[in-house]
């Protein structure tokens, strides 16, 4: 008998449970720390502006989750990263932690774009309910 379950392997270029590429959430995720709002970035982007703001709502639900996770990685990849300083916010700490540790990753692990590193860190959870237990 079967598990009844359905396995599918995710490529880094996505993240679970979205339907659009982790690159394209990583800019909506830039551009709000950058100071827009969801229309405008859904604009730019060409996606529907309340996917954007759900992204948006999401990663500033887990963005201490995010931070944590991602500082973390960055020193375990290299134990000469210089700390991180607070910028304004949490969803802006987290998204340098992520940034820095992305970076990192790439130079030391593989050559991959760096929204794919922090896909493949996070499982692909990054955005997913069960990233913040």
């Amino acid at each position: 008998m079967g598990c009844a379950k359905t396995h599918v392997l995710l490529s880094t270029a996505w993240l679970s449970r979205r339907a659009d590429a982790v690159s394209m959430i990583g800019a909506a995720l830039l551009a709000k720390a950058a100071g827009s709002g969801h229309r405008p970035i859904a604009a730019a982007l060409g996606c529907p502006a309340s996917t954007v703001r759900g992204w948006l709502r999401r990663f500033g639900a887990l963005a201490e989750v995010v931070r944590v996770l991602f500082t973390r990685l960055l020193h375990s990849l290299d134990p000469q990263a210089g700390p991180l300083l607070p910028r304004d916010c949490v969803f802006a700490d987290a998204l340098e932690a992520l940034g820095r540790a992305s970076a990192a990753g790439v130079r030391r692990l593989s050559p991959r774009p760096p929204w794919e590193f922090a896909s493949w860190a996070s499982g692909g959870l990054m955005l997913a309910p069960g990233m913040g237990r």
